[in-house]
């Protein structure tokens, strides 16, 4: 039930970090803000395909 996703960030669109989410639970795409190396700061990062 858990699948594999991507997350890029909103500002330079670089795919940095991939992590699990249950589709059950969270059937839309999920936000998180993390740290991005490339924009050096912490940004929003959203789910890819």
């Amino acid at each position: 039930m858990r699948d594999i996703i991507k997350l890029a960030c909103s500002v330079c669109k670089s795919r940095n970090y991939s992590t699990t989410k249950n589709k059950r639970t969270h059937p839309k795409r999920v936000e998180y803000k993390k740290y991005c190396p490339i924009c050096r700061k912490r940004t929003l990062h959203k789910e890819t395909k």
